[in-house]
């Protein structure tokens, strides 16, 4: 626990154990620092026994709890319901202590702010008459997607895709939507019944409060009606939650969110020093983050389609997700471009070299493409990355999304299309990557100084840690 003894407001930040909610949550106890806020950021240990290093933040204390998986959840050996399970019990007593003992030391927090998937932490929060507010990582359009879901459009959205997936959906607030734009939480097809569970018991939670404030991590700009159309929650953007040096600018100092779960590559040749030896929006990024794994097969066609499509690339295949499968083209690839097991990826996509970002759709990612201007090929993979792609393509057209074919797979031919449209000459094209440099000032200048996320932070601080 802090015992730096100065007068600071206190506020407790509770992390789902994964780098997606890891990264925007450690921003967002930066952005507290500066407005004379102390966190006390929280998340399991096995976050971190495998970071390589513990952050070192000015006012921020680190603190940990066993939720029983302390080498780290093993997708396809370990249950994620149990896991689940498992986290709530044994969270909700660490959180509790945690909590009491500040109050007992004369340091008591002033409020709780919890990431998505921890509804449990309101419910402990609760019980010792402590505010707690939900820091909402997703895009506000999935937020409301979900509500509308569990307020009486359950049957409308389940019926229409398993109608016909491609079938437009209606729902207030929200622009038109197929089955394809859902989050496979609600999907038909789900295996993973603690998302659905979860979401359920959080916005019933949500639902017992009134008017209840839900920080977004999105821009006005980019989904104000979403966030007008609201009238049940006062949903307040407060983003892009991506360090300053690569946004405001206000501490150059920040170029990292600072809790990489995974060592970057600095091997033999620098692999940053080879994108910039690149011209100019010349090389294709790809990485599908922290959790999705492809079969061998689709990364058999990704790689064929960067090689068909013939520009370099930058390719993150996770040493996990490659496990002992070799690419049949490895050598031929490597002639082209760079493979590396993970990278920093705002330093790649704030390279003027980048052209294009291959991406999962992960709302974090699609966020930092955004800052920095790079057009996006939309890979949606599960959870809320088909909304996401939604967003990409639809909303900000700041990007394609592939097809997927009957079996499942996106086929090389597919992928070498997306590229051409997002980095070719067409007027497609070219849109695309004005529309992208649009957004781009549109992000950096919600977060400036005065800009909307910016006020509606400032007015969070003074209205809630107080």
């Amino acid at each position: 626990m802090d015992n730096t003894g100065d007068k600071r407001r206190r506020v407790l930040l509770i992390s789902f154990p994964s780098q997606g909610h890891i990264n925007p949550s450690l921003q967002f106890a930066k952005r507290l620092t500066r407005h004379h806020v102390h966190v006390t950021f929280v998340t399991s240990l096995s976050v971190y026994r495998r970071m390589p290093q513990i952050p070192t933040l000015p006012h921020v204390s680190f603190a940990s709890y066993s939720d029983g998986y302390d080498d780290g959840f093993k997708p396809g050996d370990d249950d994620p319901n149990r896991s689940h399970s498992e986290m709530e019990r044994l969270g909700s007593e660490a959180v509790k202590d945690m909590i009491t003992t500040n109050a007992e030391e004369g340091q008591p927090f002033t409020c709780v702010v919890y990431s998505i998937l921890f509804p449990w932490v309101a419910v402990v929060a609760r019980s010792l008459h402590l505010p707690s507010i939900l820091l909402w990582i997703e895009p506000a359009t999935v937020f409301t997607l979900y509500y509308h879901y569990f307020n009486g459009y359950k049957d409308t959205i389940t019926q229409s895709i398993l109608d016909n997936p491609s079938r437009t959906i209606q729902l207030p607030g929200l622009p038109l939507l197929t089955g394809h734009d859902v989050p496979s939480f609600l999907l038909p097809s789900n295996v993973y019944g603690f998302g659905f569970s979860v979401f359920r018991r959080l916005f019933e939670l949500l639902a017992q409060q009134t008017n209840p404030k839900v920080l977004v991590n999105t821009f006005e700009a980019l989904e104000q009606d979403v966030l007008r159309g609201m009238d049940k929650f006062h949903l307040v953007p407060i983003g892009p939650l991506v360090p300053s040096a690569f946004l405001d600018c206000e501490d150059p100092s920040d170029a990292s969110f600072g809790g990489d779960m995974f060592p970057c590559s600095r091997k033999n040749d620098d692999y940053i020093s080879w994108l910039n030896s690149n011209p100019k929006a010349a090389v294709v990024y790809v990485s599908f983050g922290s959790i999705s794994r492809l079969s061998k097969e689709q990364k058999e066609e990704i790689a064929s389609g960067l090689l068909s499509f013939g520009q370099p690339f930058l390719w993150v295949i996770r040493e996990e997700d490659m496990g002992d499968d070799t690419l049949s083209c490895r050598e031929e690839l490597e002639a082209v471009g760079k493979i590396v097991p993970w990278c920093s990826q705002l330093e790649v996509l704030s390279s003027p070299a980048t052209g294009c970002f291959v991406t999962h759709c992960g709302w974090n990612s699609t966020l930092e493409s955004l800052v920095c201007g790079v057009p996006m090929v939309g890979f949606p993979q599960w959870a809320d990355q088909g909304t996401n792609a939604k967003i990409i393509e639809d909303m900000t057209e700041t990007g394609v999304r592939v097809e997927v074919g009957m079996d499942g797979m996106v086929k090389r031919e597919e992928i070498k299309r997306c590229l051409e449209v997002v980095m070719g000459d067409s007027n497609k094209g070219e849109e695309i990557r004005k529309k992208a440099l649009k957004w781009k000032e549109l992000a950096k200048g919600a977060a400036r100084d005065g800009g909307s996320s910016d006020a509606n932070f400032k007015a969070f601080v003074d209205q809630v840690c107080s």
